[in-house]
């Protein structure tokens, strides 16, 4: 199998053919202005995928052109970029380190001229199948969650970007009512509060959002926000505003709705994202840098769907539900500009570019889709 990636640019009616993101990167072009790097985290396997990859991101004319392997790295299956723009951060999701049974956290020094990274150190999750990180607003620490071992991290950030050993660490404890899912935590993202004072950890075993201090990971008053039994809460998304939040449930597939205050979640509404079959699970979800639509994706029916926000009240309407184009929608992304958003189908080895109508949320194939064996987390850093 050639290794070369088609990307189809039907923006202008331009059409072009592009060198994979798995050969050998070619000699930087110069950056553009308003120019972005995607970067995309992939599991490894071999002959396959390497670590991290990138392209180059043009929204002026959504043009998008491969960069190639920028760091080589086991399973990085989670990226977070510091809020300095100088390094990014990788969760490699596996279950052996020096050893133990942890997973690891890396850290890269990025240059965003030319889109490679250079690893910097790497250090224990202190948990099995790390899944998810996220850093706190002033970049002084970073948090990891262990979706297998159901336990949460902190760590340090120094001046030069590396990472110091976790300086603080909670393993969750319980379970909830699918003996199958939930016989014990499973701690599935790390969500930093619009203040940046706390965090939050959607725990799937758990079916609870559980709320710490940052600095510390002491518990918050209240401890925890409980999810619909048997939901599986995944991910979290605020609305620019902080006064809203919404949660993607994995288990039944729904964006749960909340009314947030002072670190307190009232519960509004729970929206389907798709119907329920064999093999239906809901995965990513984000709020447009508007803050008038809500996007989540979803595994089985692998279908994007789009949600309007009452912006008075917090509650949703629903806009569309959209093919991914591809299989396994695991996570997606909005670019910077809020007019484009990136699809990672993992089992279809694609990330799929779309359009987004400003006015309705509704998207629109560009017919720009790019080669990436098994894509499962997209970020955008602005180009130097």
């Amino acid at each position: 199998m050639k290794l070369i990636s088609r990307i189809f640019l039907s923006l202008a009616a331009l059409a072009c053919l592009l060198p994979s993101g798995f050969a050998q990167p070619a000699k930087a072009a110069k950056p553009v202005k308003g120019e972005y790097i995607a970067y995309v985290g992939t599991y490894t396997r071999p002959n396959k995928s390497q670590g991290i990859y990138a392209w180059r991101f043009h929204p002026a004319t959504g043009k998008v052109t491969a960069i190639g392997l920028v760091g080589e790295t086991a399973s990085p299956s989670f990226l977070a970029v510091h809020p300095n723009r100088k390094f990014l951060y990788a969760v490699n999701e596996s279950s052996n380190f020096e050893g133990k049974r942890v997973g690891r956290v890396s850290a890269f020094a990025m240059d965003t001229t030319t889109g490679q990274l250079k690893l910097l150190n790497t250090v224990s999750s202190r948990g099995d199948g790390p899944c998810h990180l996220a850093l706190d607003p002033s970049g002084k620490w970073l948090f990891a969650a262990n979706y297998g071992g159901g336990s949460v991290a902190e760590y340090p950030v120094h001046d030069d970007g590396t990472l110091g050993e976790a300086s603080a660490f909670v393993q969750h404890k319980g379970s909830s009512v699918n003996p199958e899912r939930q016989a014990g935590p499973h701690a599935h993202s790390t969500v930093l509060s619009p203040d940046g004072k706390s965090v939050y950890v959607a725990d799937l075993g758990l079916d609870r959002i559980l709320s710490y201090k940052v600095g510390g990971l002491a518990p918050n008053d209240p401890p925890y926000t409980k999810i619909a039994q048997g939901a599986g809460p995944r991910h979290l998304a605020f609305t620019p505003n902080g006064r809203y939040a919404y949660v993607m449930t994995e288990m039944t597939a729904s964006v749960v709705a909340f009314r947030y205050d002072g670190g307190k979640f009232e519960e509004l509404q729970t929206m389907p994202t798709a119907e329920m079959g064999a093999n239906i699970s809901g995965a990513e979800i984000a709020v447009h840098p508007n803050g008038k639509f809500v996007y989540s994706s979803t595994r089985g029916a692998n279908t994007i769907a789009v949600f309007a926000i009452d912006a008075g009240k917090g509650t949703l309407t629903a806009v569309e539900r959209t093919p991914s184009g591809g299989k396994t929608p695991r996570n997606f992304a909005i670019d910077p500009t809020g007019a484009y958003l990136f699809a990672a189908n993992q089992d279809s080895d694609n990330v799929v570019v779309f359009r987004i109508d400003a006015k309705t949320g509704k998207l629109t194939p560009t017919g720009a889709t790019l080669d990436a064996f098994a894509p499962v987390c997209i970020t955008f850093v602005p180009a130097q």
